[in-house]
């Protein structure tokens, strides 16, 4: 199955020689070719280049792309978007005046979902789970991170990797799986942290192996969840098992925790609305990736992270979504895009680079996702007819997309 894709504007992120991640200044780089072909082989990319040197082939699919731009799907690094139910009530209650803290103190947020997972089948957590993935496919992103973290018990974290990992067996989309355990502490272990860890390690992770389930292993690390020394904990437990750190830290307070994830070498860092000169140094020269949530900044109004701040620090940083019921309904990255270039002050070279090379590295498949590269899968927005790649963040509440492609395989 061959797809030629002719006459495109200006086809973006070109990497003709394979980079992980970028970083810094070089994120303000984003290269591309005008009046483009692309030409996509099954689910891989084959070729690329100038209209004047295309092929003369009889592709079985010709797509005329003038006046349009193509871009890699969107690698989004940090979902939740397997659940039961909805949040909606808590959306009122903090437009009525509470505040995150106080919705969780009074049994909403994280204990609310865990709550209505429990009680829900695998079968329905599967159907609604489905209708998220298919809309964010439509939406442009071709590889997502999903976490579990909403069953904080054996079988209800059990269901949600199962059911992650069946989402990923019937769509054609990379899907990375990440053991959430360490979400919050249920009710019956508030007062006992260290036995709610046991369980954790001693009951969780062994049957979350023995099944493959996960990927990665992460934990809300944030004052009032899960302190710096207990995350420790659970990030040495999952290196017995394979599974690399991913951490939520400093969405509300700084407590050291961004050092601690990079002495234990974990892959990502997510959230970061808080952000310390201290933080900023301890990520320098290391191997993990900050990744920013701004639509959840947007959603429960709290501080951007300073992501100017960062890149002109030299560091990388990725985009995500943080699809979840509570403080970011939406998987819909384009809005990520264009809410980090508006309120965060961050270039459209800058953001797409963070959506997509760096999202890619953020989940461990920047070797097959995240560029136009020879070889790396044939996942493809394709947009309508639009002045320049600017429109994108610039018309934000326009759906600018008009085909998607993943693995080969047209999605819209």
């Amino acid at each position: 199955m061959t797809t030629l894709i002719t006459n495109i504007k200006e086809l973006l992120q070109v990497r003709e020689t394979p980079v992980n991640k970028v970083s810094g200044k070089e994120m303000a780089t984003l290269p591309t070719i005008k009046n483009a072909f692309l030409l996509l082989e099954n689910d891989v990319i084959a070729a690329f280049g100038t209209m004047d040197n295309c092929p003369k082939i009889n592709a079985d699919t010709t797509i005329d792309a003038s006046g349009k731009i193509v871009l890699p799907t969107w690698c989004d690094s940090h979902t939740h978007l397997v659940y039961a139910g909805n949040r909606e009530q808590e959306f009122v209650d903090r437009i009525n005046g509470l505040s995150y803290e106080e919705i969780a103190n009074r049994g909403g947020g994280i204990l609310n979902s865990a709550k209505r997972l429990n009680e829900t089948s695998e079968e329905a957590i599967y159907n609604q789970s489905k209708v998220r993935l298919e809309e964010v496919m439509q939406l442009g992103t071709g590889a997502v991170e999903i976490k579990s973290g909403y069953g904080l018990s054996v079988e209800g974290e059990l269901k949600m990797l199962r059911v992650i990992k069946k989402l990923a067996e019937n769509y054609p989309i990379k899907i990375k799986s990440t053991f959430l355990g360490a979400h919050a502490f249920p009710t019956e272990f508030k007062e006992n942290h260290s036995a709610y860890i046991d369980v954790i390690i001693n009951e969780m992770l062994p049957k979350i192996a023995t099944e493959n389930l996960a990927d990665y292993i992460d934990a809300f690390l944030e004052t009032g969840y899960f302190s710096v020394e207990e995350t420790e904990r659970i990030m040495e437990a999952g290196k017995k098992y394979g599974l690399q750190a991913k951490i939520h830290v400093n969405q509300f307070t700084a407590i050291n925790g961004i050092a601690a994830c990079v002495k234990h070498n974990a892959l990502t860092v997510d959230h970061l609305e808080i952000v310390t000169d201290d933080d900023i140094e301890a990520l320098k020269n290391s191997d993990t990736m900050a990744v920013a949530l701004p639509s959840c900044s947007y959603f429960i109004s709290i501080p951007y992270t300073p992501a100017r701040k960062m890149i002109d620090a030299g560091l990388p940083l990725a985009l995500a979504s943080d699809f979840n019921p509570g403080t970011t309904p939406s998987g819909n990255m384009n809005f990520v895009v264009a809410t980090a270039c508006i309120k965060m002050k961050i270039t459209p070279e800058e953001a797409i680079n963070a959506a997509t090379i760096n999202g890619a590295y953020a989940m461990g498949i920047s070797q097959t996702h995240g560029s136009i590269t020879v070889g790396k899968k044939a996942n493809v927005i394709i947009t309508k007819a639009i002045n320049s790649y600017y429109q994108l963040p610039y018309a934000f509440g326009s759906n600018l997309i008009d085909q998607v492609i993943i693995e080969g395989k047209t999605i819209i």
